[in-house]
This record gives C-alpha cells, structure tokens and sequence, in this order.
C-alpha cells in the first residue's frame, strides 16, 4: 500500500525538523513517548521539561477523538501523569468494534490558550491535487469540519501563496494572526508535499502572542516515496490500527516484501481463527475474505494476506511456512481450513510457486495432520495443472486432506466447500493440459478465415477532434475512444522479451498481419537486435538505448508499453508523453509514488494521452491487440477464446481479476470485447468512467462490466452517468471489499487504493448506490457470472447481440523452453557438472550449502575440496592446502611468472591480461613440477625401486627428478617453506610412506652437490599424494586419478595468483611506466657479415 499511518510522535518530528516558516514554532521536540518498559529517570534526563512543565498525556495509537472518549489528562505535573498513567496504561478498552490495549503514551507540554486561539486545518491529496481545509474554530467540538471549513485546491505543481491563504481561508481570522497563519500553512503545505504526507490534520491548532503551538495532529505519509525520503524519514515505523497487535510474524513478512520484487502481505485478523487463507493476487485476496465473510466466516477468519508477482519458490516456502505455524499454534475443536486459492495468473508459473507451498506442508505434515487441518486448492495460469498435480500428490502421500481445483471451478467455489456450504466433487473435471492447446490437432495448419470482425474494421483511432483538424491551441487534445485496433503499433520499454514474445504469440494466434510490437527501449544494452518468434519463423527487433531514436524511426507507433521500474517510470513515462505520436501508455510498475502519479494525470490530461496503470497487468483486445502479459500463456487465451472479439467489455482494478472475468465472461457470453485493468493505485492513470464512457460509445460493444471495489468515490460517477442517460448500455458490476465493514479494525488489503476514509467509500455503500442507480448488482462475487450470463442472455433474446460462428485459431509452435517445463520433451545437456549449483534460493558446493560452509567454518582449503575433489576433507587436510598456497603465494620478482606479470602491467594493460601473462610461463621448467614430481615418485615408489635405484635409472635414461633441485636453497642453507611443510605433514598426516621415500633421495642427490634437494614443488606433489591415498575419502584409484589429470600443479596455480596480481598491484600503486630492458643486458650475437 502506499499512504500509512504514522504515530503523532513521528509526525510532529518531521514537522518539527523540517517545517520552514517565520511563524515561532513552539515546543519544538518536546515529545517523550512512555510504554510500560520506560525508565521514568533515563526518561526525564532526556526530557528535563518534564519536570519544570505542566503537562499533557495521551495514548499515540492512531485513535480518533481522543479528547471525547476521555482519554486526555490535562494540566498535570509529573506525578499526576504518573498517577493517571496507572489506571490507564496497559488497560484494555474497547472503541466502536476494536477492542485493544492502551500501550504507548505521549507526554507534551501543557499550552494554555483560549477557546478562540483554536484553529483547524487539514492537508489530503486527490487526484486533481492538494486540499487544504480551515477552521477558525478548532479544538474537540469542531464537528463536521467537511461542511464547515474553508477549501483551497492547490492543483498538481502550482504553488502555496500566503495571498492565497488569506483571500480564501482566513476570512473569519482576526487581522494580527493573518500573518502567522498564512505563513506557517504555507510552510506546513510545503513540508506536506516535500515530505510526501497523504493526510495531514492539526486539531487544534493553537496561535497565541509567544507563537504557533501543534497540539494534536494526525498524519499518513506515501510509504512508497521512501526511496526519495529516506535520508529525511530515516526508518520509520508504521503503527497497526487500533484493535491490532502488531505480530512478529507480519514484521518478517513484510521485511521479506521489502526484499523480494514480488509482493508479499499478511495480516493477522484472529489467530485463533480456523479459517486461513494463501491466495495470490491482490484483487482475488479480497474477493477470498469477501465470500468467506458473506458465508458466516467473520468470526473465524484468522488473517489476509496475498502474494503475487511471481514469487521465487524460497519466497513461497517463507511465506507459508510462516501462515503454517501460525495456524498450528492453537487447535480448535472443529478443526481448521486452509484456503490456497487465486484467480488465473497472467505471467506467475503455478507450478513454481506451489512447489514452495508444497515444501511447506511437508516440512509441517505433523502438525497440520494433529490440528485437523484440510486444505482447498483452486489456482489457474501458466503450468498450473502441474501444479496442481502435485499438489494433489503431496495431500495423497501425507495424508492430509486436500482438494483440488482447476479453471474448471469458480474461483470462490471452495470457500462453500471449506465452510460446508456446498459439497465437495468427488473427481473434479479434469482440465485439458497446457499442450492442448497449442498442438495442432487439425488435418490442416493452415490459417482460417476470420470471421468476427467486430473490431476488424477499426483501423483508425478515433478520437473526440473532427479527422484533419488540428486541436486549438492551449485546449488539451480529446483522447481516443479507440485505443486499439489490429493496425495498432508499440514500443516497449525495458528488457522484458518473454512479454513482448507473448504478445507476438498473440498477433499471431489472432491472425494478424504483422506484429503489434516494433521496437524496444533499453537504455543499459540498447542499439542491437533482440531475436524472436512470429509463429514458426525468427525476427529481429531492434532495441534502441533512448527514447528518441525508437519514436524518430517508428513515426506510426502510438502505443507504450511501460516496464520501467518505480524509480524510472515516472522519467520515461514524462518522456514519453513530449512525442505528439503516442495515444495510450501502459505503466506496470507497482509502487510509484502518489503525487508523482498525479503529475503524469495532469500531463496525460493535456496531452490526450491515456494511460493505463500504473501497477497493472494492462489490458487486451481480442483480435487486435495485447499489452504484455495480459491474459496469461496461450493455453488461457485459447481457453478464454481472447482471440477474437465478443460482445461484452469490462473494466477492473485488478489484473490477476480481469483475467478471472475473461474466463467467466468467456463461459456465460460470447466473449470479450475488450479488457482493461487500471490498476490498483488510489490515483489511476485512467478511470473507470473514462473506460465505461468508451464502451459506451463503441458500436462492438454490447454490455458493460465493471468490477470495483472498496476504496474510492469513482462508481459513483458511474451511477450519476446511467442517472443522466450518458450510459444507455447494460452495466453490471461489483465492488469487491464488502467484507471490511465487517472488520473490528481497519484492514489495508492488496491494492494501495483498497482502503475506505469514508462511509461512502465502503463497497456495500457503493455496490448499493450503483443498483438503485440501475446497474445490474449481484449478491456476491459468487454470483457475478449468473448476472452476466442473465443481461447477455436478454441481449441475445432481444436480437441485440446475434453469437458468431465459432472457428478455430491458428496454431503456435510451443517454445522450447516452455515445453521442457512442461515435460513434452527432453533433450541431452549441452555439458555436466557435479560440483556446484547456483540455481536455488542457496549457492551449494557440492552437495553443500553456502551457510554450511560458513557454519562449519570450512575456510578456503574446506572449499577447494568441495569443488576440486566433491569431497569434504579431514581438517588437517584442509589446513595443508592453505598452507601449500600460502608458501607457494610469491617467490619474489625475479621469477618467470612474475617477470612477465610485471612487464605487462607497466605496459598498461589489465589485470586479467597481466595475471594471464604470468600463468603462461607456468609449465615442467617453473612451477609445473608438483604433478611431474607427484607421477615420478608414485611410479618408482610403487614399483618397488630402491632410492638409489631410482637415482640411477633417472641418470641412466637422461631425465631429471622433478621437485628435486633448487637454483638458491642447499642443505647448508635449508628452504624454510619445506621445513614448515614437513613439520605439520610429519605431525598431522596418518602415513608418509611417499614423502620418507623422497626425502631419502633427497639424501643420495644432496650427497653428489648441496643444492639438490626436495624443493617446495617436489615436497607439495609427494605430501599430497601421502595425503589422497591416506585421508580415508579416495580409493588409491581416485587417488591416483586426480595426480594423472592435473590437480596438484592447480594448487601452484592458484597460490601464485596470488602473488602475481600482488605484483600487478605494486606496480600500479608506484605508477611505474613502460618497461624495456637495458641494452648492456642483452648480448647481441648476430651473423659475422652483419655486425657493426
């Protein structure tokens, strides 16, 4: 949601810190908050006023009318306050329906003042702009401030003035408080839209001759602005309504939505409820709690919440696992319900997100099964018969009861089933599987005649200014009733291919000539082309880096479809709107902030623009055209016949909902005409009317349905326009939300518009007004498709509407991808790996986790054994390693590989190119003798060669002893890193058969000249061959493997990476230039004839 309620603490914090006017501000931060954990001395050490003031206190837990329901002591000094606090602190009341506890406390100074120094004023946003409303006459009888306060409208970007204020605020204001209330509105007025507050009320607002006194005040501020107002806000807590105890367990989920790009809402309603829900979608979540209150539930109901927008399977299994042990806390003697229920997703892989959910029930089959827990299933959408599949598995192979639902099932029918209001099938209608609808069946491919052209004709926008006119200048261009038609061309903006494919799929399916997307806009990888399907065959589509190269070559695209995140929608989207060309934009990001969307309204307004969004799925025109993911996969198309034009348009706040009513309008009529879903924001794009009026006036269209919902004064419009005769066509709709004035505390569903300030704003008020308007209402979203299926059924007796014949649409290759996921093919994998996998919520090495490793403190030695021998060795083993690659790290710069490292560096080349470089000497001659050595002495060890036999036979057959010899180290003048080596291998490892072997040729080679020992490389093959063979993880033919294949030179490989991009890092620190070698350091031998 977007506009919550803060604390007065925090509010008058902000107002405090960041209000800039010249009217004295009093009692700036003099605000102690008191729980009953407060330390009374820390507190008035912090707060000395405590002690010299008169003071006020009151509970600060967004409870209205505080001062009527006598919850205000006045005029008291410490222990007063102190005093009052016993008989009032941790007490339960009750206040209308909520019955809560009176738990956080706020003390002030004590102002006095006279009656007619009390003043109200109030700041809320609409869509037009800013509402400011005054009262000469504050304080706790000010009554119905809406009849009798002055209003001011700021309209979106026009300034505050004080001459403003005063002509039209301040009329019954005393002439010597103007000033200082015109001044500090203004200020307060500035501070509410820099700080981006929705709501902001001080009542009474007390002026006398020392200044300007905030005494009571509430306030909600834009949640989804936090990105802008972090660095003033800092972290600020929302406080649950009053009635609501804030639950741990919503805390975790809510920092889980924080997180996650997909969304993630929980509210604990009645944790000793037995009816709990798990539904997907922000719209279905409400019409879940709506149906389950319409049956009796209320009282049982135990929480709401929704998650949607493609959750990963980690963020499901989290997500359950939460409302899981929550709902096995407590048993109930008639057991308990879980509800997974969701409308038909567009985009969200069913079968995905359940495999979380079905992790879940696994992880608590003990518990669900001793709380007498049944689940209800019913999901629709991409892969959702495998989800359901397995799901039906998971019930069978526990033993907990759940049953199962398809498309086939009306979204809340298993509401009746939970409650024991409707019985419950014993084999439910199998739905037909994803793949059926995309294989060609058919003795013929080829494409049928279109024979619906309702929409086929529209080529053309139309719009409310004659064709060839041009608009009069300064009066804002009419938008077009048609947005869309079979012509119609888009360009998307942002990286989102499987989108812009499903569109095509679309075009395709719906035989149109060419696709309705042209062109992408990315601004991070633009300027190249983007490969894709138009049916069997592959395109290219050019993605453009800005804006204005896509509209310059594309002149005839006047679509936009929007995937720019929250931070940039409003950027691209003002963009967008300065090319005259583009008519419709489609904005689908969730969480743009209020008064940013107001600004593009106001933009749009002028510009004729209509814009669909944002936090939508879109909106779609069978046979014409699509806006991404609407609709969902094709098998959803196909089954809700989106193909081709029907008789009814609707128009609905929630996308996951209007693919609902494709279905059902595809079940009880002869199709959609066209869809559109605004969006779930308070503030829409578009409207509701400004979508019905459309209908209204477009010839295909024959029925209207509108589905609405709590929160709002928008369906009344509707009402007035079927009151005026402005809509003549048959409307049926349904507010969703009813369910909310049934709440003892206010519930903030789904959608950030989902929330009633005012009676009129509640769903049974509207849902009222819209029947005695003449709309068409049902008694419940469960009997919404009988109403539909009543008023089509009219049109049709009437000869209104006369049904097309049917035909069927061109098949569409499947892709290969989606077919995999599936399971209608396979193939063998490109290559294998046995070491790693990343593809989970959880890196794993080898079997595994990533926080195993860390947990056991693996450390890097721990790691290469993992990943170079998917064995977790002995710790010993893994402190060898490291120590190999410790000593092996640098051998200075004189060295091949560092010698070449940092040649190159000082040629100016990267770190990659450099390190390269060095790793390239690495070979028999330096460095590579660990494997060398390792095979050498393996072999004559194991063939039963004495030391001085295998001496002899090297010497005999001209082949060196690799790891013997070194250019510096001697007997008389040891190699220390041997030594430390030999010390902890002679201590630590169970055997050395191979390194004693060696260290007794050592002996025979040091005898004949001091500096033939058993070098570090020598020393590292032979110990860790002693090491594979005797740690206990390797059978001697894995053993000897791993010496045959190469692994021991990569732990000289990898210390002196080490080393090396150490030297590359010098020499770039001491910014040393290009080297070339001296010529006195180079002896020229060149051919006699040729010298100088």
């Amino acid at each position: 949601m977007s506009a919550k309620a803060i604390t007065e603490q925090t509010g008058k914090e902000f107002l405090y810190k960041y209000i800039c006017t010249t009217a004295a501000v009093q009692n700036r931060f003099c605000c102690a908050t008191v729980t009953a954990d407060t330390d009374w001395a820390r507190l008035t050490q912090d707060h000395p006023w405590l002690l010299t003031e008169r003071l006020v206190v009151k509970p600060d837990q967004l409870i209205k009318r505080r001062g009527k329901l006598g919850l205000v002591a006045v005029d008291l000094n410490l222990e007063g306050v102190q005093e009052w606090l016993k008989s009032n602190l941790m007490t339960e009341i009750t206040i209308g329906n909520a019955k809560g506890i009176l738990k956080n406390f706020l003390i002030e100074p004590f102002v006095p003042h006279l009656q007619e120094e009390e003043f109200y004023v109030c700041v809320y946003t609409s869509r037009e702009g800013s509402h400011v409303l005054f009262h000469h006459e504050g304080g706790v009888d000010v009554g119905d401030v809406d009849t009798k306060a002055h209003r001011l409208l700021v309209e979106i970007d026009e300034k505050l003035t004080e001459d403003m204020v005063t002509q039209q605020l301040l009329e019954h204001v005393t002439d010597e408080k103007k000033e200082v209330l015109a001044n500090f509105i203004v200020g307060l007025f500035n501070l509410y839209e820099d700080l981006y507050f929705t709501y902001l009320e001080i009542n009474p607002l007390v002026v006398t001759k020392e200044g300007v006194y905030i005494l009571d005040m509430a306030a909600k501020i834009d949640a989804t602005a936090d990105y802008i107002c972090k660095p003033k806000w800092g972290d600020v807590e929302f406080p649950p309504p009053f009635g609501r105890e804030a639950y741990p367990e919503e805390a975790y989920i809510a920092d889980l939505d924080a997180k996650s790009g997909a969304s993630l809402k929980l509210t604990l309603l009645n944790p000793r409820g037995r009816i709990w829900t798990m539904v997907a979608g922000g719209g279905a979540s409400v019409v879940y709690s709506d149906t389950i209150c319409d049956l009796g539930g209320v009282d049982e109901l135990a929480n709401y919440g929704e998650y949607s927008g493609a959750p990963s399977e980690q963020q499901t299994y989290d997500y359950a696992k939460t409302i899981l042990s929550l709902m096995t806390n407590e048993k109930h003697p008639d057991g308990k319900v879980l509800i997974i229920g969701g409308s038909i997703a567009n985009f969200t892989n069913v079968a995905a997100t359940f495999k979380g959910i079905v992790r879940a029930i696994k992880d608590y089959q003990g518990p669900l099964k001793e709380h007498e827990v049944t689940i209800f299933v019913r999901r629709g959408g991409p892969n959702y018969q495998e989800g359901l599949r397995v799901m039906g598995e998971v019930g069978k192979t526990t033993g907990i009861p759940i049953h199962v639902f398809g498309t086939e099932t009306h979204m809340t029918a298993i509401v009746g089933m939970a409650l024991g209001h409707r019985p419950i099938p014993n084999q439910p209608p199998v739905a037909a599987h994803t793949a059926n609808f995309l294989l060609n069946t058919s003795a013929s491919a080829a494409t049928p005649a279109r024979t619906r052209n309702t929409s086929f004709s529209e080529h053309k926008l139309t719009t409310g200014v004659t064709e060839g006119m041009t608009p009069t200048a300064g009066v804002p261009r009419a938008k077009a009733t048609t947005l869309f038609t079979r012509q119609t061309k888009a360009i998307v903006w942002g990286m989102q291919t499987r989108a812009v494919q499903g569109m095509m799929d679309f075009d395709y399916v719906c035989s149109r000539e060419e696709p309705s997307v042209v062109a992408m806009i990315y601004p991070f990888t633009g300027d190249h082309k983007q490969k894709f399907y138009w049916g069997h065959k592959e395109i290219l589509l050019p993605v453009y880096k800005n804006m204005a190269d896509a509209m310059k070559k594309h002149p005839d695209v006047d679509v936009l479809i929007s995937f720019a995140s929250l931070r940039s929608a409003f950027d691209s989207t003002m963009e967008t709107m300065q090319y005259p060309q583009i008519h419709t934009i489609a904005i689908i990001a969730e969480g743009i902030p209020e008064a940013l969307t107001c600004k593009l309204i106001k933009t749009a307004n002028e510009k004729g623009v209509t814009i669909i969004g944002p936090a939508t799925v879109g909106g779609i025109k069978p046979g014409c055209f699509k806006i991404g993911n609407t609709g969902g996969m094709l098998d959803n198309i196909l089954a809700s016949k989106l193909y081709r034009p029907g008789s009814v348009a609707y128009v609905s706040r929630s996308g996951g909902m209007s693919n609902e009513l494709n279905n059902i309008i595809s079940h009880t009529t002869d199709g959609v005409f066209e869809g559109v879903a605004i969006g779930g924001d308070r503030f829409p794009g578009s409207t509701f009317m400004e979508h019905v009026l459309r209908y209204q006036d477009t010839p295909g269209v024959k029925m209207i349905v509108v589905l609405g919902e709590i929160g709002g004064t928008e369906e009344y419009n509707i009402c007035q326009g079927i009151a005026d005769g402005r809509i003549t066509k048959p409307v049926v709709c349904w507010c969703i939300g009813t369910c909310a004035t049934m709440f003892s505390s206010e519930v903030q569903f789904g959608h950030a518009g989902a929330c009633a300030n005012q009676a009129s704003e509640t769903a049974v008020a509207k849902n009222q007004a819209l029947r005695e308007a003449g709309a068409f209402v049902p008694n419940s979203f469960d009997e919404l498709g009988d109403v539909i299926k009543f008023v089509y059924d009219d049109l049709v007796a009437k000869g209104v509407i006369v049904p097309a014949q049917e035909v069927p649409p061109p098949t569409v290759p499947m892709d290969y991808s989606w077919a995999r996921e599936l399971g209608l093919i396979r193939k063998p994998a490109s290559f294998m790996t046995s070491i790693c996998d990343e593809r989970g919520q959880e890196l794993i090495y080898a079997g595994m986790p990533i926080t195993e490793v860390f947990k056991e403190e693996m450390g890097l030695g721990g790691v290469l054994g993992l990943l170079w021998f998917q064995r977790r060795l002995p710790r010993y083993a893994c402190h060898f390693i490291e120590m190999c690659l410790m000593v092996t790290a640098d051998h200075g710069p004189a060295v091949s590989g560092a010698h070449n490292t940092i040649v190159c560096a000082r040629a100016g080349k990267d770190l990659v190119s450099s390190l390269t470089s060095g790793l390239l000497t690495i070979g028999d001659r330096f460095g590579g003798a660990l494997d060398a050595a390792a095979k050498q002495f393996s072999k004559a060890f194991d063939s039963g060669l004495l030391p001085m036999e295998f001496v002899n036979k090297m010497k005999k057959d001209g082949v060196l002893i690799m790891g013997i010899g070194h250019r510096v180290k001697s007997i008389n003048n040891p190699d220390m890193r041997v030594q430390i080596l030999k010390d902890f291998v002679k201590q630590h490892f169970p055997s050395t058969q191979l390194l004693d072997y060696a260290l007794e040729v050592e002996k025979i080679t040091t005898s004949k000249k001091p500096n033939l020992i058993l070098n570090v490389d020598g020393f590292i093959g032979v110990a860790f061959v002693d090491l594979l063979r005797t740690c206990g993880g390797f059978t001697r033919d894995e053993a000897d493997e791993f010496v045959e294949i190469g692994t021991l030179n990569g732990i000289f490989v990898l210390g002196r990476s080490i080393g090396f991009i150490g030297h590359y890092l010098d020499q770039k620190r001491l910014k040393q230039g290009l080297y070339r070698h001296p010529w006195d350091d180079i002896s020229y031998v060149l051919p006699e004839h040729m010298s100088m």
